[in-house]
């Protein structure tokens, strides 16, 4: 009988891969809205008047809001209220910047749009909506990428933990994938007068989103259940036991960690060159290869295609073998090659098929990488202030990836290539790697088994 009380939906094999993926899906759809215009940025440059610095502006207004204090409050919000009352809220905020950015691309009205240009002459309305609508998305977005790493961190304790988080961003990152799939694809579909839609892409993937929020809704009321479970067993989490409650002065323990501001760190350089690539990378090579959208489209459609295959085969072995550390200084040394590759090998090569080969290499780099730095953090975090961790992370990450789209975009601008922009995503990597070498020693010092299995 004892030991019948003592099983949880956790030691369920079936509950809590289900809730992998009913969490997974939900940011499965966000990664695929995320770049959904992104291959399609030509066309936007062509049909609404967008140049190429409006482009950078636009993808930067993902990132804005988050950096300027977003993601702190976020992580609060999520140490205090829970990963079900979080979840909730980042994923109606999803679906309600989906919707301002789906009415500025598809056009506001007449006076709107006006209004818009009277106090921000700049950008074109379309723009200005569409920048928006993306901030409240990644607000949204961000928050659940969070509170979908706590959610992982407490349904597989002591279990499959670094495979689980694994699978999440392989899921995850299939939705870039489907994004340059479709995409092109929706768009020549439902062309009207012989012009392509960036309409009908942007409208699937908001449509998408609604149904990761029904999903997130099913995660609650098994997560609810687990809960009641944990505390009739006497096993309380950090969001029901009284002693143990988040305060916001615990933030301390977090900002005065040598290891959290080296993981932070790393986070913003490694993602700084992955994430703001993607944004330009269809145009980089349409124009780098002279190629059509599509083509260009077909090929970096491929990026996360080995970062999915690989991401939770290198979460089993971490779970299993250890070498998060490791695998970090590895993907760094593999991200600098690809983009010094990008820079200065396929401008004066034209071949499709190298162009190919360094994407798919970038994506074991982007899986490497992630695999190993997400479930390093609970090692070094206490769990009440996880939420609030990851947030911090991620606030310093959203720096990098508000500014540097910007950054680019200017670059673009005033050196009418890519030549540039490629050479500062490869130092972005050399900084990396530095920062990968700080948290070998650092572990070695101080014993936090970042090399060492997580499986007990």
């Amino acid at each position: 009988m004892v030991e019948k009380i003592q099983k949880t939906l956790r030691d369920s094999a079936a509950a809590r891969w289900t809730v992998l993926v009913l969490v997974a899906s939900m940011m499965f759809f966000a990664y695929m809205f995320v770049d959904i215009l992104s291959p399609l940025a030509s066309l936007l440059e062509k049909s609404l008047n967008w140049d190429r610095g409006d482009f950078g502006t636009y993808a930067a207004g993902e990132y804005l809001l988050n950096v300027f204090g977003f993601l702190i409050l976020a992580g609060i919000i999520l140490d205090k209220m829970g990963v079900r009352f979080t979840g909730l809220l980042s994923a109606s905020l999803m679906v309600i910047g989906a919707a301002i950015k789906y009415w500025g691309i598809s056009w506001a009205d007449a006076n709107t749009v006006e209004w818009l240009n009277a106090w921000w002459p700049a950008m074109p309305g379309s723009a200005k909506l569409a920048m928006f609508g993306f901030m409240i998305f990644g607000c949204g977005c961000e928050m659940a990428g969070t509170t979908v790493s706590k959610i992982l961190a407490k349904w597989f304790k002591g279990k499959e933990m670094a495979l689980a988080m694994g699978l999440e961003m392989a899921i995850a990152r299939l939705g870039v994938f489907a994004a340059m799939w479709c995409a092109p694809m929706l768009s020549e579909r439902f062309a009207i007068n012989g012009t392509n839609s960036v309409v009908a892409p942007l409208l699937f993937a908001s449509a998408l989103l609604v149904i990761g929020l029904l999903n997130f809704f099913v995660f609650t009321i098994m997560d609810t259940k687990f809960d009641k479970q944990l505390m009739a067993i006497g096993e309380t989490t950090a969001e029901k036991d009284p002693e143990d409650e988040f305060h916001v002065s615990d933030l301390k323990q977090i900002l005065t960690s040598k290891m959290f501001w080296i993981i932070a760190l790393l986070c913003v350089l490694y993602y700084s060159a992955i994430f703001p690539f993607q944004r330009f990378a269809t145009n980089f090579l349409e124009e780098t290869l002279e190629i059509s959208n599509a083509e260009a489209a077909g090929l970096f459609k491929w990026f996360p295609i080995l970062a999915m295959v690989l991401t939770p085969f290198l979460g089993a072995f971490i779970d299993y073998k250890g070498k998060g550390a490791s695998m970090m200084l590895l993907g760094a040394v593999i991200m600098i090659a690809c983009h010094c590759v990008f820079a200065f090998v396929l401008p004066v090569y034209k071949s499709e098929t190298l162009a190919l080969i360094t994407i798919l290499v970038l994506g074991v780099s982007f899986s490497l990488v992630p695999a190993s730095m997400w479930p390093s953090v609970p090692k070094i975090i206490d769990e009440k202030v996880l939420g609030s961790a990851y947030c911090l992370i991620f606030w310093v990450q959203n720096i990098g990836l508000c500014l540097v789209p910007l950054l680019i975009g200017k670059l673009r601008v005033a050196t009418n290539g890519y030549l540039v922009p490629m050479i500062v995503f490869a130092s972005f990597g050399v900084l990396a790697f530095l920062l990968s070498l700080a948290l070998k020693v650092e572990d070695k010092k101080k014993n936090y088994g970042l090399e060492l299995p997580n499986k007990k």
